[in-house]
């Protein structure tokens, strides 16, 4: 039975989407994201399942930044999970005891409007995870939590309001991490993530992006992060359609290796909402085929 670490503690959407992608690993709980891509890296675990991006809040920046350094890690798998929150309290409590609210930031965000309605006198305070805001309930730190819906099943508190959400359509969106090593068949259907880091001169950014303009792929995702050791300096990560398997894509990683002071590959795998990654005119394997064997009849190479 698979083993993997999620973002925790138990009660969080990362428990939820971690179920989502294998409902019969073993889950194993851990109080931060760099802690659970550590167990995986340290080979305690088979995979992790951390969040990457918010539909409203945006990127994750802890899982970002995790990414980025130690021992390369890849994803195998994404998963999409509409995001409705409940409202957690002690039993008995009723909405006029509620002189503090606690969740995770990007949580809070995504009830502000409903809290500023509802609860417009409550204290809103930062908790290290949903959850985390759940169990401070129950020791009495907070009046009230804004968690996931699982949550309720595994802590005994009453569920005062549920279904919150300022955006109906909010979605997160989590990867399934593991070693590097095999990397799941191309589909299709498929994304491939990576981060690099350019030169400090003028042009750069828009150059590697012209390397995959240049080979018809469609980018999905840029996002930038600081290089902590050097200011006004910045990695960038970006999703694009396509699989490595794929000359395309293949092509356009070795060209990004050729001219970039890093690259690091994090991964091809099938995207949650199944949609085709199409190939423009040109750009398909069988195009990158002929186009070498015409090279090699102009080198006198044999073919083959």
């Amino acid at each position: 039975m698979p083993r993997t670490a999620y973002f925790g503690p138990q009660g969080t959407f990362t428990e939820q989407a971690a179920r989502g992608f294998d409902e019969r690993a073993e889950l194993v709980p851990l109080p931060t994201i760099p802690e659970a891509v550590a167990a995986l890296r340290a080979g305690d675990v088979d995979f992790a399942c951390v969040p990457i991006e918010n539909s409203v809040e945006g990127a994750v920046s802890a899982t970002m930044d995790t990414l980025a350094v130690a021992e390369p890690v890849v994803a195998v798998g994404e998963y999409v999970l509409p995001i409705r929150f409940s409202l957690l309290v002690r039993p008995g409590a009723v909405a006029a005891d509620i002189k503090t609210v606690a969740s995770h930031p990007h949580a809070l965000a995504q009830v502000r409007t409903w809290l500023g309605r509802h609860l417009p006198d409550a204290r809103q305070l930062a908790a290290t995870s949903t959850a985390a805001a759940a169990v401070g309930v129950l020791d009495g730190e907070f009046d009230a939590a804004i968690t996931a819906p699982v949550a309720a099943t595994h802590y005994p508190l009453t569920v005062l309001a549920g279904d919150l959400a300022d955006e109906p359509d909010a979605v997160t969106r989590f990867l399934l991490l593991t070693r590097p090593g095999k990397i799941p068949a191309p589909t299709g259907a498929d994304r491939t993530s990576v981060i690099v880091i350019v030169a400090h001169r003028p042009g750069e950014l828009a150059a590697m992006l012209t390397e995959l303009a240049l080979r018809g792929i469609n980018l999905s995702r840029i996002e930038s992060r600081p290089l902590r050791a050097r200011f006004g300096e910045y990695r960038f990560y970006l999703d694009f359609d396509g699989h490595v398997s794929e000359a395309r894509v293949g092509d356009a990683l070795a060209a990004l290796h050729r001219r970039s002071q890093e690259v690091r590959f994090l991964g091809s795998y099938p995207k949650a909402d199944g949609a085709a990654s199409v190939a423009a005119p040109g750009t398909l394997d069988s195009d990158y085929d002929a186009s070498a064997a015409w090279i090699a009849t102009l080198r006198g190479e044999e073919p083959g």
